[in-house]
């Protein structure tokens, strides 16, 4: 069977810092060293819902404050499409300033609750500009992808919920506020991280499983992926993994 991905990325322009566009690429290249042609939807300000609902992988990334505020007036107006393919089972990552927008609310320093689309159990709040900034290369671990390894740098701090699982337990860094030791949140097939980098290279098996459940969800078959050469992104976790001095 040949086999088709198209990927969703969630504001480009405006949501794409530390390197986040490289989780894009890093889909891209992945399906096509197997063979799976893919394409790339930008989901850009203003974009129309039919253009979120054909995609069969989600991506969105992070930015700065001001940015996130057009951001988040565009996506308020789409929160039942992107509920619906999130409880549908359709894969995404989203990251910092994105996986906070699942959330409930985002309090700011001032005091300022920002509205949240509240499709993650979660909240987040900016402790104050006198607050540590959680930043520097981050290894946290999952039952299934094992030790992953990206780069954090932000000021707010996330808290679960009952009714949403961590994406993994602290190894090295700071994870959702650098106290109670979780990073990132799952719910169904959607993930939500603070690890930049961008994490889907230096985590290729992470990488892979989107890849597969994609696929699996769109053509519903059990679908096994074609092994392919991963010797030069493991150099690259073991080279960060031992400036952290963390086995891998």
């Amino acid at each position: 069977m040949n086999y088709k991905l198209i990927i969703g990325w969630l504001y480009p322009t405006l949501m794409n810092i530390y390197g986040d566009r490289g989780n894009v690429i890093t889909l891209t290249k992945r399906c096509q060293w197997r063979d799976i042609d893919s394409e790339t939807v930008m989901l850009d300000l203003g974009f129309p819902e039919e253009n979120l609902k054909k995609c069969d992988v989600l991506l969105m990334g992070g930015a700065q404050d001001k940015q996130q505020e057009a951001v988040a007036r565009d996506l308020f107006k789409k929160t039942d499409a992107l509920r619906s393919m999130i409880e549908g089972n359709i894969p995404g990552v989203y990251i910092c300033g994105a996986y906070q927008f699942l959330g409930k609310y985002y309090k700011e320093a001032s005091g300022n609750i920002i509205k949240g689309l509240e499709i993650f159990d979660l909240y987040t709040e900016n402790p104050g500009e006198n607050a540590k900034r959680l930043i520097g290369n981050a290894v946290f671990e999952n039952e299934t992808f094992g030790k992953l390894i990206g780069f954090e740098n932000h000021g707010g701090r996330t808290y679960l919920g009952r009714n949403i699982q961590p994406f993994g337990k602290v190894i090295k860094g700071f994870g959702n506020n650098g106290t109670d030791n979780t990073e990132g949140a799952i719910y169904k097939n959607s993930f939500g991280t603070y690890l930049h980098g961008p994490i889907l290279p230096k985590n290729p098996l992470f990488a892979d499983y989107l890849i597969g459940k994609a696929l699996e969800i769109k053509y519903k078959t059990t679908v096994k992926l074609k092994k392919i050469n991963g010797d030069l992104e493991e150099k690259a976790r073991l080279a960060i993994a031992k400036r952290l001095s963390v086995r891998i």
